[in-house]
């Protein structure tokens, strides 16, 4: 595993994959866009950080993506290549087999409990798995996560990073 791992929400996806009318998102002053998307991901793929697409971003987009003005075949081919490669854990992206414990019975009726209290809040049920995705990864690999969005709700639920252990010079 790699030392950061990537997780694409939709609006950053759909952003990327260039889908009218979901072209941009973000809030004023911190704006994504195809190319800061493109340059991001050029940055993380030289780091050798591992890209992961949440179960939930890859409905939602594919939802935006069929209701598209547009060449909705073309933008559907292109999802489907990202999610062909997060299926065969092709590098960078990480199978998403890995996420499956995240959907059994037992996470599922822990979601049921907790996301009354986080709809409240204005965190619909695709962020929060989003978020269960990033702890996940957080919890299981000690390494570094960084949601990728432009909602900043859903930034704001992004693991904190492993904190450095110093060594001691002898």
């Amino acid at each position: 595993m790699s030392s950061k791992v990537i997780i694409f929400d939709k609006s950053v996806l759909c952003c990327w994959l260039q889908v009218p009318g979901k072209d941009t998102c973000g809030p004023e002053g911190d704006r994504w866009y195809f190319e800061r998307i493109e340059q991001k991901v050029s940055e993380e793929l030289q780091a050798g950080s591992t890209f992961v697409l949440p179960l939930a971003t890859i409905i939602e987009t594919g939802n935006h993506i069929a209701f598209a003005s547009g060449d909705r075949y073309s933008l559907a081919k292109s999802l489907s290549k990202y999610i062909r490669k997060a299926a065969t854990d092709t590098d960078p992206w990480a199978a998403f087999g890995h996420q499956t414990e995240l959907w059994g019975a037992d996470k599922l009726i822990q979601l049921a409990e907790t996301w009354p209290d986080l709809a409240i809040q204005g965190l619909g049920i695709g962020d929060t798995t989003i978020r269960d995705v990033a702890d996940y990864y957080a919890r299981t690999n000690a390494i570094a996560v960084e949601i990728l969005t432009g909602d900043k709700g859903l930034k704001s639920q992004q693991p904190h990073s492993p904190a450095i252990t110093p060594r001691r010079r002898r």
